[in-house]
């Protein structure tokens, strides 16, 4: 069984992705769609998107190219399977966290994988570098007012608010909990029945009986 080779891009360069959106640009992006007269099409020209953006992710599924150097991964059928395992595997992959990350894009709720991943950066962030990082990911995702709140209750937003005043590599824990089981059980389920991850599977599999 051949596995599909494919370069992985970084985050903030992937086209599509969740860390390059602004919300002001989404915002105007929802109106456009509004006023398109084509808007009835939008089912068939969202799944020909998702499959060119499927294509895009995989350059050398169909063409059979060799991977060029070190960079390049290998994504096989296995291991795109072992994403329905649990959203732990499934987060536990670089490719994975693309693919789900622009599911969660497709539902407006991309600020979920970005406070995670922040927040797993975040424990890896050297002792005198936690007070500006902890401030910035506050202000991001936390705050009453932050551009791309996530939807943590009163009581845990409080919390952390008073933590980052003394700020830990732990103090983001809690919120972080509360958004990764919000994932687990309301996104990660219709991600596993998305044409997104199953597009990929199909042309995975379609690939490895060439």
């Amino acid at each position: 069984m051949r596995a599909a080779t494919i370069s992985t891009p970084r985050l903030n360069k992937m086209p599509g992705m969740f860390f390059s959106a602004n919300p002001k640009e989404l915002k105007e992006t929802d109106h456009s769609l509004v006023d398109d007269k084509t808007q009835k099409k939008k089912p068939k020209t969202f799944g020909m998107d998702m499959k060119a953006y499927l294509r895009s992710m995989i350059p050398h599924l169909e063409s059979g190219m060799k991977p060029s150097k070190s960079k390049d991964i290998r994504l096989s059928v296995n291991e795109v399977m072992q994403w329905a395992q649990s959203l732990e595997k499934l987060l536990a992959n670089q490719i994975g966290q693309n693919v789900f990350g622009s599911f969660l894009k497709s539902e407006f709720s991309e600020e979920n994988i970005e406070f995670w991943l922040a927040c797993e950066d975040y424990k890896k962030t050297e002792s005198d570098l936690l007070h500006c990082k902890a401030e910035k990911i506050y202000k991001a995702f936390v705050h009453s007012d932050a551009a791309k709140q996530i939807n943590i209750d009163f009581h845990t937003r409080e919390s952390t608010a008073k933590k980052i005043k003394t700020p830990t590599p732990t103090c983001f824990d809690e919120a972080q909990k509360i958004i990764y089981t919000l994932m687990e059980k309301d996104s990660y389920p219709r991600f596993l029945k998305s044409n997104i991850y199953l597009n990929l599977l199909n042309e995975l599999q379609a690939n490895s009986l060439k």
